[in-house]
Parts: C-alpha cells; sequence; structure tokens
C-alpha cells in the first residue's frame, strides 16, 4: 500500500482513480473539543500557533494575526492547547 493518498486500482476497461484518506478519531475529537481556543500545532512542516476557527475531517482552520491557516490532519504530530 502507498502512502500517497490517490491511487489508481486496475480495473478492466474503466479503470478510475479513487482517493483514500484515513482519520483519526481521536485527533479529530480532541481539535473539536478546542475550538475558539488558542492552540500550537506541530506539523511533519513546522509549527503554527493560532485559534481554532474550525474542525473537518481532513483539516483543521487556525486563524492567527489576521491570517488563516488550513492544516491537514494527516500532517498533524502534536496540539497543545493553551
Amino acid at each position: 500500500m502507498s502512502s500517497y493518498p490517490f491511487q489508481t486500482q486496475a480495473q478492466p476497461a474503466s479503470s478510475t482513480p479513487s482517493m483514500n484518506s484515513f482519520i483519526d478519531p481521536y485527533l479529530y475529537q480532541t481539535l473539536q473539543s478546542v475550538i475558539r481556543r488558542e492552540v500550537a500545532i506541530q506539523t511533519t512542516q513546522g509549527n503554527v500557533r493560532g485559534n481554532v476557527v474550525d474542525v473537518l475531517p481532513d483539516h483543521v482552520v487556525l486563524q492567527t494575526g489576521g491570517s488563516t491557516f488550513f492544516v491537514r490532519i494527516q500532517q498533524i504530530v502534536w496540539v497543545m492547547p493553551f
């Protein structure tokens, strides 16, 4: 199994791509519990700190300093509320 989210599966005549997405229900629930609170989120690319505006199954919306960030949940390493 590839870690790349888009995989094509061989099918006769009409092969269509499919998307596999894995949701961590515990992280999703934790993020929902900190909506409207300030958090620090460590991602695989660095960290960001801001207020959680919204949480969806695939990403979290943070607002900080007048900027909005959309962070993919699959890229989150840890979350620390303040």
